[in-house]
């Protein structure tokens, strides 16, 4: 097949090697891109670690809109995981996994995404822009009262979770919590990597936290505002179906899970990029309108969520290779974002290209539901960032990416030094 223009021929040695995926290697935490690109040119569906490993920008998306392909992989395998433990505490977590937007399949998950959509909507995430203005002006101007800041530690990290609090009104003592439960709890994204007592530990905060929102529902029900929580408390369907107490709180808990470290590595990434791409950085200060498409283009360039998993319920046919009912398939969202059959020059960051398309937030009935949050909460944070400065430097060439999660790509730290602007 003919190379495309401007793609880089691959060596016939290269061809001749076979791809070795490996999430868990150092090299692909550092830069997963090569591996990926070797894997759609030379073995686009990859059989290996027990699963299929797909990393076309086509088959990944056709894959994300077949309904048929399951997501409840993730509450099979925290069931087995419960299966080895005891305590009071495994039945709620059992639960958590089935009642989860992101884990769960057709009826239930067009019932809980008809009620939550109710709430999450364009309108009120638009309705938030002030509030999040509030939170990432003061965390920009703190972190900018000196000339050396972390950019992961001191803006990306705060942002989310201060956001979603302050939309659900939670009371400061449980504040103070949230932060450390939310990390614990990201091993529910990923069982596999679960040993005995990190289930253990998990069960015992999701109990806490789950408590500790009952209270918060309570109060709502007797005193309801604007807030997010007694919006959730008022959603019904036509036919007059609603969120159950607990439903209500799994999605809250949700909220933070799945939408504080893909946030924050979105703020990450979106700037490292910038920093490596200094053209790309002047020209978004010149032109600070093109605030919008930066995010966009790092959504694609460098997605923060970089793999998800599905289970075949039958026989289907992938890139002309048959995969039995059963299987594990991996999406590399990552790797599709990059693919040169959809997206002109994709190894380039360009924030004045139109990145539509891309697959970041996933795609069809299981769409990140608060992708719009988080596209706002990275605009606004950077455009204060970009208004507060003067110049943004790194202080490092080494870049240290977190290890606790192979599906998120994100920074452990991005410290710079800035010059304040007047």
């Amino acid at each position: 097949m003919p190379v495309p223009p401007g793609v880089p021929a691959v060596s016939d040695a290269v061809v001749a090697v076979r791809v070795r995926f490996n999430p868990f290697s150092a090299e692909f935490r550092r830069d997963p891109y090569p591996q990926y690109r070797r894997l759609r040119e030379t073995q686009p569906v990859h059989r290996t670690l027990g699963m299929w490993v797909l990393t076309r920008h086509a088959d990944v998306r056709a894959v994300l809109r077949d309904r048929t392909f399951s997501a409840d992989l993730i509450p099979r395998q925290v069931s087995k995981q419960a299966g080895r433990v005891s305590g009071e505490n495994v039945a709620r977590i059992e639960r958590l996994g089935r009642k989860s937007l992101v884990f769960t399949d057709n009826p239930d998950h067009a019932r809980l995404r008809g009620l939550v959509n109710r709430v999450f909507t364009g309108p009120a995430v638009a309705a938030l822009r002030p509030l999040v203005h509030e939170i990432a002006g003061r965390l920009v101007e703190k972190a900018c009262a000196g000339t050396e800041i972390d950019v992961i530690s001191d803006l990306a990290a705060p942002l989310p979770v201060t956001v979603l609090c302050e939309w659900m009104a939670l009371p400061a003592g449980l504040r103070d919590n949230v932060a450390g439960w939310t990390h614990d709890i990201r091993f529910l994204l990923e069982p596999g990597l679960m040993r005995g007592d990190d289930f253990t530990h998990v069960c015992e905060v999701v109990e806490n936290f789950v408590q500790a929102l009952e209270e918060v529902v309570d109060e709502r029900r007797s005193r309801p505002g604007g807030d997010l929580i007694s919006r959730l408390l008022t959603a019904r369907t036509a036919g007059g179906d609603r969120l159950s107490d607990e439903e209500l709180v799994f999605v809250c808990i949700m909220c933070f899970v799945a939408g504080n470290e893909t946030t924050k590595s979105l703020i990450g990434n979106a700037l490292l990029a910038l920093l490596r791409n200094p053209d790309q950085l002047a020209l978004l200060r010149t032109n600070p309108e093109l605030v919008g498409s930066t995010v966009d283009e790092a959504l694609r360039y460098d997605s923060p969520l970089q793999l998800t998993k599905r289970l075949t319920t039958r026989e289907v046919e992938i890139g002309g290779t048959r995969i039995p009912e059963g299987e594990q398939v991996l999406l590399c969202l990552g790797g599709a974002n990059r693919d040169f059959d959809v997206f002109d020059r994709p190894d380039e960051f360009d924030i004045t290209r139109t990145a539509h398309g891309h697959l970041a937030f996933g795609y069809g009935m299981h769409g990140c539901l608060g992708g719009m949050l988080a596209e706002l909460q990275a605009r606004t944070v950077l455009a204060c960032l970009l208004r507060r400065t003067e110049t943004i430097e790194s202080r490092t060439d080494e870049f240290e990416w977190q290890d606790h999660s192979f599906i998120v790509r994100g920074l452990r730290s991005l410290p710079v030094t800035v010059r304040s602007a007047g």
